[in-house]
């Protein structure tokens, strides 16, 4: 034999002797010779292994049926009976529990969905057993029709009282991770449920002495310990203060010799506090558990925020770096193209040596723009706002318009400026503003250079709104347009529709203009008549007042 069919034969050993030892313990009363008892926590304790394992459980449960009748009851029952009893008791709970599972009834008992199923298929089960027994018995003759009631009743209450009292407490036991380690009891849990016994003790005593003279039934102050405990500890404290109850209810009323028809009824009183406290105790579990997976999520959810920040910073520093690269490729890009035009007119015999020197001065002013960008680029860094000052909006554009009239000259492009003569003077970043004019230009080369015509015009106005005492800038250039596609996310940063384009120029720039405290918009998106415009404050800019 096998290592686990050794384990599997020693625990079918070792629960069959549990049940027959609860058996013999709680065997007080029987009816009138029949294996009647208002007490079986045999059968919770077997209920709870049918509901957490396999089938086989109910095999237990059947053997251990058959020798608590010859063993320990010693029942006048033929075999015949004995067996058809026992095959009705195994076959009900083993299909009670196999409800169980079918309702995906959680064995840890984490949910008040998965107590209210433990108790309906127990306590169904044990109306259906205890239903079958007394058909058995009638149809055997062992009792009469007017008796039903009579014996019908403990039979169910003995049962279902077995099985909401030990079942519970037994699962709790055994689920993963519990025991006395997982619990760790201090000196002041220790102290408490002492508190907890003889509070529930004294309640019994009292209960006890009044039914032996006549007076009040006192039972339902027991309902206060043991809600208490329940709301204390959740459904371990309801599981453990009801245990405590019930066992010291019976061996009360067993020692002071009370009858079968007074035990079953204090039982009867005994399954509605079990009901309660094993309710009142998972609430409070169920409660204490969402606390937690809260506190775990808000953990979790710290944790994310801190990973945000550090990608964000990742990304801020990935996206200022292709931001400068974008902004320095074009004034780059135009001074070589300027040296070479140099070079080719100075090395060229007769060249024009005037065009030479004008294409070296562009030179210079392109470089200089360039570090001019990286200087700015490292100002909005360590700031992050605009270095304002007293700017003419007129110079801001003409310089704009000589830094790109090098690439445009170069596609055949015509590039005008329209504005009154009397544009007032304003505060921004010159190197700022004038990059957002230049993106806006370049843009609109590209735009001309994807018709194909081999030319186009570029028109920037500049005026004043007197409505709203802001200057307004338009480019408009008669390329390509903007799709429709494109233009709902065009101010995104990597929106795009260059092969070879970052997607960061109007987003770079549309941020710009806001920390001005203007806005950039696309005005005209159609072919032909495209033109984008930004307003700019003539007071003194968000940037400026900060």
């Amino acid at each position: 034999m096998t290592a686990a069919g050794w384990r599997t034969g020693l625990g079918t050993i070792c629960w069959l002797a549990a049940f027959l030892a609860l058996e013999w313990l709680s065997f007080i009363h029987e009816y009138k010779g029949l294996p009647i008892t208002p007490w079986n926590p045999g059968l919770g304790v077997l209920f709870a292994c049918m509901v957490r394992g396999p089938a086989w459980y109910g095999v237990i449960l059947f053997a251990g049926v058959l020798g608590s009748e010859f063993l320990v009851v010693k029942s006048a029952l033929a075999w015949s009976e004995v067996v058809a009893l026992a095959a009705i008791m195994a076959a009900g709970y083993a299909g009670a529990a196999a409800l169980a599972r079918w309702l995906r009834f959680d064995v840890e008992l984490t949910r008040l969905r998965d107590v209210l199923v433990l108790l309906g298929c127990g306590v169904g089960g044990a109306a259906v057993v205890a239903g079958s027994l007394t058909g058995v018995f009638l149809m055997t003759g062992q009792i009469e029709p007017a008796v039903i009631v009579p014996a019908t009743t403990p039979l169910f209450i003995g049962d279902a009282i077995g099985i909401a009292v030990a079942t519970p407490l037994l699962l709790r036991i055994l689920r993963p991770g519990a025991g006395w380690r997982r619990w760790r009891p201090g000196p002041v849990l220790i102290a408490e449920f002492a508190l907890y016994v003889a509070v529930i003790a004294a309640f019994l005593l009292l209960t006890i002495g009044a039914e032996r003279t006549g007076g009040f039934n006192y039972f339902y102050l027991i309902f206060l310990p043991v809600v208490a405990a329940a709301l204390r500890h959740g459904l371990d404290g309801a599981c453990a203060s009801l245990a405590v109850a019930q066992v010291g209810l019976v061996a009360l009323m067993h020692l002071h010799g009370f009858d079968a028809e007074t035990f079953t009824e204090y039982q009867s009183l005994m399954l509605v506090l079990t009901a309660t406290g094993l309710v009142a105790g998972v609430v409070v579990s169920e409660r204490a558990q969402a606390r937690l997976a809260m506190e775990e999520a808000q953990e979790g959810l710290k944790a994310m925020e801190a990973e945000a920040v550090q990608a964000a910073r990742y990304n801020l520093v990935t996206g200022m770096a292709s931001a400068l690269a974008h902004e320095i490729n074009q004034p780059m890009t135009a001074a070589r193209a300027l040296a070479r035009s140099a070079e080719h007119l100075l090395s060229t015999p007769g060249g024009d040596s005037r065009r030479a020197a004008d294409n070296l001065a562009d030179l210079v002013a392109q470089i200089d723009h360039a570090g001019g960008i990286v200087r700015r680029m490292r100002g909005f860094l360590r700031r992050g706002a605009p270095r304002s000052s007293t700017i003419d909006i007129r110079n801001v554009i003409e310089d704009a318009i000589l830094l790109a009239r090098a690439s445009a000259r170069d596609r055949n492009v015509a590039i005008a400026f329209e504005a009154p003569a009397d544009l007032p003077m304003m505060h921004g970043d010159h190197v700022q503003l004038q990059q957002v004019i230049l993106n806006l230009i370049h843009n609109a080369v590209d735009a001309i250079g994807e018709t194909g015509r081999g030319s186009g015009q570029i028109v920037i106005s500049a005026s004043v709104d007197p409505g709203t005492d802001r200057l307004v800038v338009g480019v408009r250039d008669d390329g390509v347009g903007i799709a429709p596609e494109v233009e709902k996310k065009l101010f995104q940063p990597l929106t795009t529709s260059k092969p070879e384009g970052l997607g960061l120029g109007l987003s770079i720039s549309s941020s710009i203009v806001e920390l001005h405290g203007g806005r950039l918009w696309l005005e005209n998106g159609t072919r032909g008549a495209t033109e984008f415009r930004f307003d700019l404050p003539l007071s003194r800019s968000k940037a400026q007042q900060s």
